[in-house]
């Protein structure tokens, strides 16, 4: 159906960056939202970032004016640069796709491990 792969995970000293990429391939409605969510052992899956197709976007307060979320609709692909990393930063980060009445139609990639050491 849909599927996505992610990749830019890894290891950062706090104050650092990096720079998560998810593209996805299948039958994907041409109105649509990607994102990021983050888990973390013990705690629910919580929204990041995520855009839809026309543009429009949505941070977690923790993130905002550190990390930015972007998308390439020709390739279906989204990116999130983050910037001046926090230990409370890391988690496992999944990358989403939603399309359809509500964007109720969702898939999930496999994950990819960010840390940040203090």
């Amino acid at each position: 159906q849909v599927q996505l792969v992610e990749s830019g995970g890894g290891l950062v000293q706090a104050g650092g960056s990096l720079r998560l990429s998810c593209a996805a391939s299948g039958s994907i409605f041409g109105i649509n939202r990607m994102g990021w969510y983050r888990q973390t052992p013990g705690k629910q899956r919580e929204l990041v970032a995520r855009i839809d197709s026309g543009g429009r976007t949505n941070y977690a307060d923790s993130v905002k004016g550190r990390f930015t979320i972007s998308r390439d609709n020709a390739k279906n692909t989204v990116y999130l640069q983050m910037n001046s990393l926090k230990p409370e930063d890391t988690a496992v980060y999944y990358c989403n796709l939603g399309h359809g009445l509500y964007y109720s139609s969702t898939y999930w990639g496999q994950g990819t491990q960010v840390t940040v050491s203090s």
